[in-house]
């Protein structure tokens, strides 16, 4: 019997476009254990439609009498409530090493890619977002009107960073070894971020990242591949 589990989900103006990072690492946790859920799409400013989660960010999750939020907290829970499903981690020091991808990507690519994607996504986002929206971000990162100014410099940042997963990835066809697991759908989540809402190309095609990301765009019968995303 397949488990009762919601999921809420960033989603833009038109609801289908599902583009939050950390949630796109819970729609591949979640079919890596072969689970479904029903998604409730949610907008930066319904901040009270989660009040029941105690914070105001999603992905939240709930199953049965539990809520989890925070994407790591709910790699954690399905892996220990699903022991009998495949693992996302592959024991303790596989879950270690995924702890460090995700605070890796979190930290490190968030930064780089919110240059480059946050005046795509204030087009895209409900208009009752947009005031929070630019006036948060711009606190951050500043204008959003000047930061197309800088897209060629953040791109070069961007696969400079990178260096670490290409280097990885010339060696072993994912982060997880030979099969993907959560230390690679931490840092792909990134990826879907941009896939979702921007049409700069971020990557070359001989980058082993590249191939890295097409692999994980087509895994699961193409659940990513198959997600809305701006027209190219």
């Amino acid at each position: 019997m397949t488990p009762d589990i919601t999921l809420y989900d960033l989603a833009g103006a038109d609801e289908s476009l599902r583009f939050s990072p950390h949630c796109w690492k819970t729609h591949m946790a979640l079919a890596h254990k072969g689970l479904s859920a029903k998604t409730v799409p949610w907008r930066f400013t319904e901040k009270e439609a989660i009040d029941f989660s105690g914070q105001k960010l999603v992905p939240v999750l709930v199953h049965g009498e539990h809520v989890v939020s925070d994407s790591w907290r709910i790699a954690c829970y399905l892996e220990d409530t699903f022991p009998e499903r495949r693992s996302l981690f592959n024991g303790a020091g596989g879950r270690a090493v995924s702890l460090f991808a995700n605070a890796w990507a979190d930290t490190t690519l968030v930064p780089v890619l919110a240059r480059l994607l946050l005046p795509a996504i204030h087009g895209l986002i409900h208009e009752k977002d947009k005031d929070y929206f630019r006036a948060s971000r711009e606190k951050r990162f500043g204008r959003l009107e000047d930061l197309p100014a800088g897209y060629d410099e953040q791109i070069g940042a961007l696969r400079a960073a990178l260096l670490p997963l290409r280097h990885t990835l010339a060696r072993q066809p994912f982060l997880s070894g030979e099969q993907h697991g959560y230390a690679d759908y931490a840092v792909f989540g990134m990826f879907m971020w941009a896939r979702c809402t921007s049409t700069l190309e971020l990557l070359e095609a001989d980058d082993p990242v590249y191939a890295w990301r097409e692999q994980l765009l087509d895994a699961f019968d193409g659940l990513a591949r198959r997600a809305p995303a701006v027209a190219g």
